[in-house]
């Protein structure tokens, strides 16, 4: 199988459904499958995609272990060649797919590829990324974020290397799994992508972002608007966590 769509959801049912509306079109003819994995949702999430989705792998946990627990029980469950990493608040499209398995098949040494990521009026987000530092984070939470590295790359237009992608968005070969092993579950939620990338990046794969395509993101930014939220507070956890371990 060339393809695993693997997309964790929870309490998100309006976003789920914009996502898997998209998928038929933009995977039309591909050799796919797609896997959700419900993190303990309490919403009617099961109903509908057993309902308007049954070639689908579903699997619903008892409560919500996190980003990194959910999206390691989907990667064990895919089958594809490349497993594409989504969140629930994405919306694709064939010519997004076919850039990033195209980028894949022609570049051995890539090990995850990511397009650009807009929000719904189209303005571009920030999914590219330098290490993410304490000052950087800090930076982001006072809402003065330091200047983009990667602003002449991205002006280019041609694909380039950014320390890590955001998780929205991660088509990953299979082979990185196998050589660096899954996402880090004690990670409860982010910064597991940055932490993901920077292994395989050690490992001697390229992180490569691809800005002449894009998908749909909504871009919940939770841990920006409530820090002190039990999210955030979980978030700030995991990034030290992340620094004492990197």
């Amino acid at each position: 199988m060339k393809l695993s769509v693997v997309v964790i959801c929870w309490n998100s049912l309006a976003n789920l459904r914009a996502l898997l509306a998209s998928l038929p079109q933009a995977l039309e003819g591909l050799e796919a499958e797609l896997i959700v994995v419900d993190n303990g949702s309490t919403d009617s999430t099961g109903d509908y995609v057993m309902t308007e989705f049954p070639q689908a792998v579903y699997r619903r946990l008892d409560r919500n272990y996190g980003v990194a627990y959910a999206r390691n029980r989907g990667i064990e469950l895919a089958k594809g060649d490349y497993i594409w990493l989504l969140d629930d608040d994405t919306v694709i499209n064939r010519r997004a797919v076919e850039a990033l398995i195209g980028y894949l098949d022609e570049h051995a040494e890539c090990g995850i590829c990511a397009c650009a990521l807009r929000d719904e009026a189209g303005l571009l987000q920030q999914s590219y990324k330098p290490y993410p530092s304490p000052v950087i984070k800090l930076r982001n939470l006072l809402r003065c974020p330091p200047a983009d590295p990667y602003a002449s790359a991205l002006v280019r237009g041609e694909p380039f290397e950014p320390v890590y992608v955001i998780g929205a968005c991660q088509m990953i070969r299979r082979e990185v799994f196998e050589a660096v092993g899954l996402l880090d579950q004690k990670i409860f939620y982010g910064p597991e992508d940055a932490d993901f990338c920077i292994r395989a990046r050690r490992g001697g794969w390229r992180v490569m972002y691809l800005p002449e395509v894009s998908i749909i993101h909504k871009w919940k930014r939770i841990t920006n608007r409530r820090p002190w939220s039990k999210i955030g507070r979980e978030h700030i956890r995991a990034l030290i966590y992340f620094y004492l371990k990197t």
